[in-house]
C-alpha cells in the first residue's frame, strides 16, 4: 500500500512528546511518533493549554456534584466552562480527521474509565470520559478513537489502524461526490473486511444500498454509521478463517490439488493459533500473483493497512 500523508489524525499533543502535561512533561507514544507518523499527518491538540492553563499547572480532575465539572484537586478553581466552550468550538472543525488518539485517564482527553471524584472528597469511581473526548465522540460518532495505552495491545492497534484507513477512503469517496455506484463500489471492495468483523452487518448494509429509496446523502450517512460500527467489532480467528476459505473458493478452479491443500492447511493452522494471520494472507497473495483475479485483488481485506507496519504478525 502506498504511503498517503493526506491522512489526517488528531492526537493529544503530549503523546507526540510536547511538554504540555500538568507537570511540564509529556507522554510520548513511540508507536505514534516512530511508526504511524510515516503514514499520517497529525493535528496535535491539548485542550488544557488551549484554554490558557500554564505548564506546569495545578492538577485537574473530573468532579461530580450533581453534574460533571472540571476542577483543580483542591477544588479552588473551576475550568469547566472554558474547556466545554473550547470543545464545542473546535470539535465541529475536525470532520476531516480519519482518526484520533487520546491520552488515557486525562480529565480532558481520556476515552474511558477516567476517575470521577465525589465533590469535596478524594473518593472516586473510574467511570468518566474526558470532557473534550466526550464532545468529540458526540460530534463525530463514526471517527475511530483510541487511547495511547490501548495501542500497546496488538489486536486493538490493528483494529484501530484498519478503521483509520477505511475511514480515510470514505472521506475520499465523499470528496469525489457520493453516488449510488460509488457506495456499491466501496461496499464491494470492503466485502471481506466487513465479513471478518460482522457478517450480519455486511448483509444489512448491502440490503440498505439495494433497497433504500432515501436521498443518497441520507443513505451514505446510514451506511457509514453501520460500517464503522461493524469494524469496531473485533474479528476472531474463526471469522478470519471463514473469510479466507471464501476467498480460496474463488481460486478453486485455478489452484492445483497440492496448492488447495497447502492453502487449507495454512488456514487451519492459523485458526488454531499456530500461525499469525499474515501467513495465510501471504500465501493467498502469492497465488493471486500466479492466478490474478481482479475482484479479489481489489479487496481491502488483503491490504487494509501498509504491510510495512507488520500489524498482522501478531494477530
Amino acid at each position: 500500500m502506498a504511503k498517503d500523508k493526506s491522512i489526517r489524525i488528531g492526537i493529544s499533543a503530549c503523546l507526540l512528546g510536547e511538554k504540555v502535561r500538568f507537570d511540564g512533561g509529556h507522554k510520548q507514544q513511540r508507536f505514534c511518533t516512530d511508526e504511524l507518523s510515516k503514514y499520517v499527518e497529525y493535528t496535535p491538540i491539548c485542550p488544557e493549554v488551549a484554554v490558557g492553563l500554564g505548564t506546569p499547572r495545578p492538577t485537574i480532575r473530573l468532579v461530580n456534584d450533581g453534574e460533571i465539572k472540571v476542577q483543580t484537586s483542591d477544588y479552588k478553581q473551576d475550568h469547566t466552562k472554558a474547556l466545554r466552550e473550547f470543545s464545542n468550538q473546535i470539535t465541529p472543525k475536525l470532520g476531516h480527521l480519519s482518526g484520533y488518539i487520546v491520552c488515557a485517564k486525562s480529565p480532558t482527553c481520556g476515552m474511558e474509565r477516567v476517575s470521577v471524584y465525589k465533590a469535596g472528597t478524594n473518593n472516586a469511581t473510574r467511570e468518566g470520559i474526558g470532557v473534550f473526548t466526550q464532545r468529540l465522540m458526540e460530534v463525530h460518532p463514526n471517527l475511530p478513537i483510541e487511547e495511547n495505552g490501548r495501542l500497546n495491545d496488538h489486536n486493538l492497534r490493528e483494529n484501530f489502524v484498519t478503521r483509520i484507513f477505511a475511514y480515510h477512503q470514505w472521506h475520499q469517496l465523499m470528496e469525489a461526490g457520493v453516488t449510488k455506484d460509488a457506495l456499491f463500489n466501496y461496499h464491494g471492495k470492503h466485502k471481506y473486511l466487513l465479513m471478518a468483523h460482522c457478517p450480519q452487518r455486511y448483509r444489512e448494509l448491502g440490503s440498505l444500498l439495494g433497497s433504500s429509496t432515501d436521498p443518497i446523502e441520507q443513505i451514505a450517512e446510514q451506511y457509514i454509521s453501520g460500517f464503522m460500527g461493524a469494524l469496531k467489532q473485533h474479528a476472531t480467528r474463526k471469522a478470519h478463517s471463514n473469510v479466507l476459505q471464501h476467498i480460496q473458493g474463488y481460486l478453486k478452479k485455478q489452484l492445483s490439488s497440492d496448492e488447495r491443500q497447502s492453502m487449507a492447511n495454512c488456514i487451519d493452522s492459523y485458526r488454531v493459533g499456530k500461525l499469525p494471520l499474515l501467513a495465510p494472507i501471504a500465501l493467498l497473495k502469492h497465488y493471486l500473483t500466479l492466478y490474478p483475479n481482479d475482484y479479489l485483488l481489489k479487496q481491502v481485506y488483503l491490504n487494509p493497512h501498509p504491510e510495512e507496519m507488520q500489524l498482522r504478525y501478531e494477530h
